[in-house]
């Protein structure tokens, strides 16, 4: 009987399959067939990805049936296309569920991150209709976005109902800091989006991926947060290339878009772990505090950090709105017809 050598093995395995050693794989999709075909731990979702979902005719009878949920909670139009919303995204997080075997993240709108307390009413709503479902809390990571009030938000959902919170829009080190010490579940650097602003904005227009804006952001904020023993974790986001992702390979987290899990599923080059505990241990960094008016002022000095954190509340905020427009037209035709969904 032939034995395979270890090296040779190695060679077979994917670099996905090999990422998956060092961390736990996400997949960044509303597309439950890229779950199942790449099987990562945990999903998560922005209104970005459920408009997208939405339009397909697979999902459907997901809309159809926030509607019949919307409709049925009554109200005027607005009312019942928040209510519909609201059990559109939940609807898509419990098939999500189904899935994987760990958590999905399910996004406060964007439009209410400088409104503390509406984020936290909003995220308790979510969980409710999650555990209407017979899904408990412990499933379900609650995103909002890493403005200062969204990470007070964060804070009391932690500390007073027990709510796991995914903090994304980050971009600064003040923000990873104000989340550590919120003591939020989970942050979500946007690794592509923090390369994009310097290829926009600098002379530079490449990168390797050890030099990478975005990876080098992640790589410090991972070191504080291990080397000062925070209970946060991180989960590296929006990347552009494989590079960044193996760049961050021993990262808590990663969460990868279908086309780049892809890639990494055809990839057989050798995939080593770039981030650990221990060399956090061993990294030259200070420990800070931020109360709130430190945070603005560190987070405001870092002009990409101001800029991308606007333009990803804007982004997320528009989507959410053209969601909204296909649903007020649906409910305009139920109301001027005899049709139903």
């Amino acid at each position: 009987m032939s034995t395979v050598s270890p090296d040779k093995r190695r060679k077979m395995e994917s670099a996905l399959n090999q990422l998956k050693k060092h961390t736990v794989v996400v997949a960044d999709t509303g597309d439950f067939n890229a779950i199942d075909e790449y099987k990562p731990q945990d999903a998560t979702t922005n209104p970005s990805l459920i408009l997208a979902a939405a339009k397909m005719p697979a999902y459907q009878h997901l809309v159809d049936q926030a509607i019949k949920y919307g409709i049925s909670k009554g109200g005027t139009d607005e009312e019942q296309v928040a209510n519909t919303m609201d059990k559109l995204f939940v609807s898509f997080g419990l098939e999500i569920l189904k899935k994987v075997p760990g958590r999905v993240s399910t996004e406060v709108d964007a439009r209410l991150s400088f409104d503390k307390d509406e984020m936290v009413a909003k995220a308790l709503k979510l969980i409710s209709l999650y555990e209407e479902a017979g899904i408990g809390k412990e499933r379900v990571l609650i995103k909002l976005s890493s403005t200062w009030e969204g990470i007070q938000a964060g804070k009391e959902l932690e500390e007073k109902h027990g709510v796991h919170c995914n903090m994304t829009l980050l971009f600064s080190f003040a923000q990873a800091v104000a989340c550590a010490e919120a003591k939020v579940t989970l942050i979500s650097p946007f690794v592509g989006r923090i390369l994009d602003w310097y290829k926009e904005n600098t002379d530079q227009k490449s990168y390797e991926p050890h030099e990478d804006p975005g990876v080098v952001s992640v790589t410090k904020i991972f070191n504080y947060y291990k080397k000062f023993g925070y209970s946060t974790v991180v989960m590296g986001a929006s990347f552009r290339n494989t590079g960044e992702v193996k760049a961050l390979a021993g990262c808590d987290l990663l969460t990868i878009s279908p086309g780049l899990l892809a890639e990494l599923s055809q990839d057989h080059s050798t995939v080593s772990q770039m981030l650990s505990v221990d060399k956090a241990k061993s990294c030259d960094l200070e420990k800070i505090h931020l109360d709130e008016k430190d945070f603005r002022w560190q987070h405001n000095e870092d002009r990409m950090a101001v800029e991308k954190l606007s333009d990803g509340i804007r982004k997320f905020a528009a989507d959410a709105i053209k969601l909204e427009t296909v649903l007020l037209h649906i409910y305009t035709a139920i109301s001027t017809s005899n049709w139903r969904p």
